[in-house]
């Protein structure tokens, strides 16, 4: 039985490590982004410390329409919608789904791993083009989890091509 295991687990102690600690910058990442997102509506005055100039700040792209919900779930289930929750919010979700799948050692976990990752990085080229081109800005925690992101994906690939060797060594 373990045997039968082993050819199917694709796991790597040292992806899934670096998959942990990327979520755990990631988490922290969008725990402080939403920490500054919150602090910043009830009180304007609240100057975070990634808010560097009128051209660096992340307090103005968060509490910017597409701080929340991308700037899509607005338009389609309204401002006030329980789903339009904090871009931040999401990505503590994310984030957590992708510890779940770091221990998931199977092709199908490895599958889901990438395809989510690959979501995720369209996500920020969005985002990133929505944070330099619409709001002429420069925010250092958004692009803090951009590269968290691009690390994930390249660590979701080498978990695939792991899973895609071991697909083709167990077929012979």
């Amino acid at each position: 039985m373990a045997a039968k295991r082993k050819a199917h687990d694709v796991s790597s102690p040292w992806i899934r490590n670096s998959i942990l600690i990327l979520c755990s910058l990631g988490i922290i990442i969008s725990g402080y982004a939403y920490h500054v997102e919150i602090s910043k509506e009830k009180d304007d005055s609240y100057r975070a410390l990634c808010d560097l100039s009128e051209t660096i700040s992340c307090s103005k792209v968060f509490t910017s329409r597409w701080g929340r919900g991308f700037g899509l779930i607005d338009r389609i289930v309204g401002r006030e919608s329980w789903l339009n929750q904090p871009n931040s919010v999401f990505g503590m979700a994310f984030y957590a789904f992708q510890v779940t799948l770091a221990y998931n050692p199977t092709s199908v976990g490895a599958i889901v791993q990438f395809v989510s990752s690959v979501i995720a990085n369209v996500g920020s080229v969005y985002l990133a083009y929505i944070l330099f081109f619409v709001l002429n800005d420069v925010c250092i925690v958004c692009i803090s989890m951009y590269i968290v992101n691009f690390l994930l994906l390249l660590c979701s690939i080498s978990k695939l091509r792991k899973s895609m060797a071991a697909q083709s060594q167990k077929m012979r």
